[in-house]
């Protein structure tokens, strides 16, 4: 009988390693793709923009999320969901470029 709880503890500490270990890839997936969704947001628009690689990958992540979201939601591919993504963050940069642009001094 011992064994059996032994083998039962190994294994549920076998599976919350696991979930662990997926959850960490899972963030590091989340941030890589949210700096590409935040720099392909900044490249489609025009000029400069005045925001930090932090801000931009902040951006990318949450456009990443927003994108993902819509795009189980309304059941299409991939590349909807990556161009939904793009313009999203594209959205988010121009939005908080010119909140930044507007509380700095002149």
């Amino acid at each position: 009988m011992s064994i059996v709880v032994i083998l039962l503890v190994v294994i549920l500490v076998l599976l919350l390693a696991g979930s662990l270990i997926g959850l960490a890839f899972s963030l590091l997936w989340l941030a890589l793709t949210g700096l590409i969704i935040g720099a392909l947001g900044r490249l489609v628009l025009p000029g400069r923009q005045e925001i930090s690689l932090v801000a931009t990958a902040l951006i990318g992540i949450a456009a990443s999320l927003l994108g993902g979201i819509l795009a189980n939601l309304f059941d299409v591919g991939w590349l909807i969901q990556l161009l939904v993504a793009v313009a999203l963050a594209a959205l988010g940069v121009t939005l908080f470029s010119s909140s930044e642009h507007r509380r700095q001094p002149a």
